[in-house]
């Protein structure tokens, strides 16, 4: 049996993301959306014809101290668990996060599989003291907010 050794493991910036001052601090679906169409929508790994998930990570005052693409999936779904969604906001020492993914159809109107695991990843960063602000769903050329649906209101 070969010998398994343990590594030590770091978080690295990939790129600078820049973006205006009032884009710095997300705290409605807009700023969301805009942070979406200047660095998520392009990003080299980003497939407008699949579904995308990314992570807003945020600290206390809800100003954007990075992002991150969790998944990519196919033309209607894309597989998400609180592990990859949570797994660089708890490195990053995030206090909040928002999650924002595009509908390849340009219907940002939510599925109930969207309702779904917003709850659940609302539940998830409950236990880790990490508030999900918004899911913000990315159509063509419109957007829609969960937060602003009511189907935040519950927790």
């Amino acid at each position: 049996m070969k010998d398994f050794n343990p590594k030590e493991f770091k978080v690295v910036a990939l790129r600078e993301c820049p973006v205006p001052e009032e884009m710095k601090l997300c705290d409605e679906p807009q700023k969301v959306a805009d942070y979406w169409r200047l660095h998520i929508a392009t990003h080299p790994y980003f497939n407008p014809d699949c579904e995308c998930l990314a992570v807003l990570l945020l600290n206390t005052r809800r100003r954007v101290i990075g992002h991150h693409l969790v998944t990519i999936g196919t033309m209607d779904t894309c597989l998400v668990h609180p592990r990859e969604v949570f797994s660089v906001a708890i490195a990053m020492k995030a206090a909040s996060i928002a999650l924002i993914h595009n509908h390849p159809s340009g219907e940002p109107t939510p599925s109930e599989a969207d309702i779904k695991v917003t709850r659940d990843l609302i539940r998830a960063g409950q236990l880790m003291k990490i508030d999900v602000v918004d899911h913000v769903i990315m159509g063509r050329p419109n957007h829609s907010s969960l937060r602003e649906l009511g189907y935040f209101a519950a927790f």
